[in-house]
């Protein structure tokens, strides 16, 4: 039992999203098994289902000034900013099959976002950074210590269709903060978000490449699969049909 891993580098949100489809029409299809793809953005924001326009605190012509795009998906959540520094990752799992936990014809989807989240507690601490999960906030939070409040340190939103997810999580690495002041990040007015970089008392910090690269084993340690790289998306949907 293995799960297929694409890293696709830095690319355009669009550009993400179709990989991101092609991928999960072939999981449909049964012609690959559960796949996580990670990559990077340009500065970007999206709009989940539950999403409000207010939570973008930008006016249209300053984004337009930065480059930045929006655009309205069908995942879960609300306003999520993606760009530079930032691992952004989407399993394409069918939540049918032989998952850990599951207790009847699949595993739920918030089981599925729990383990999601396990996986990226895991990769914090191996960069020395405490992180939990915050009752009704979904994500990976830091810890507050006397007068600190917990920070945001990696969002999800998911999609699940004919029980395939899509979508998944943004962890930040070295993202530049300030972009976040764009947006109420996940509408959440009372908490920030902060960074691996920030946080982790590891010198020199952590790369994006160190953290793709800790988050796809810890994937594999939560779902108790082994991780099997993929050189590019052909590659990935020639030769991906087992599970």
């Amino acid at each position: 039992m293995h799960i297929h891993l694409l890293q696709l580098g830095r690319i355009p949100y669009s550009e993400g999203i179709r990989v991101m489809n092609e991928v999960v029409a072939a999981r449909k299809a049964q012609r690959i098994g559960d796949t996580l793809l990670m990559m990077e953005h340009p500065p970007v924001l999206t709009l989940g289902r539950n999403a409000t326009r207010a939570n973008i605190l930008a006016s249209d012509e300053a984004l337009a000034q930065r480059g930045v795009e929006i655009h309205e998906i069908n995942r879960g959540g609300d306003v999520t900013y993606h760009g530079p520094g930032q691992l952004v990752g989407y399993p394409i799992f069918d939540l049918r099959g032989d998952l850990p936990g599951k207790k009847g014809p699949h595993l739920g989807p918030v089981d599925f976002v729990r383990m999601m989240e396990e996986a990226l507690i895991l990769t914090c601490k191996d960069f020395g950074v405490p992180a939990q999960r915050i009752c009704k906030l979904t994500g990976v939070w830091t810890y507050a210590g006397g007068s600190i409040h917990e920070k945001k340190i990696a969002a999800i939103g998911v999609h699940v269709s004919q029980a395939v997810t899509s979508h998944g999580f943004a962890l930040n690495v070295t993202t530049d903060l300030r972009d976040f002041d764009w947006i109420v990040p996940c509408g959440i007015t009372d908490k920030g978000v902060t960074s691996l970089e920030l946080e982790s008392p590891q010198e020199p910090g952590p790369t994006i490449e160190q953290a793709a690269n800790h988050a796809s084993a810890n994937f594999g340690r939560v779902f108790q699969r082994q991780m099997i790289a993929a050189d590019s998306v052909e590659e990935l949907l020639s030769n991906g049909v087992s599970a």
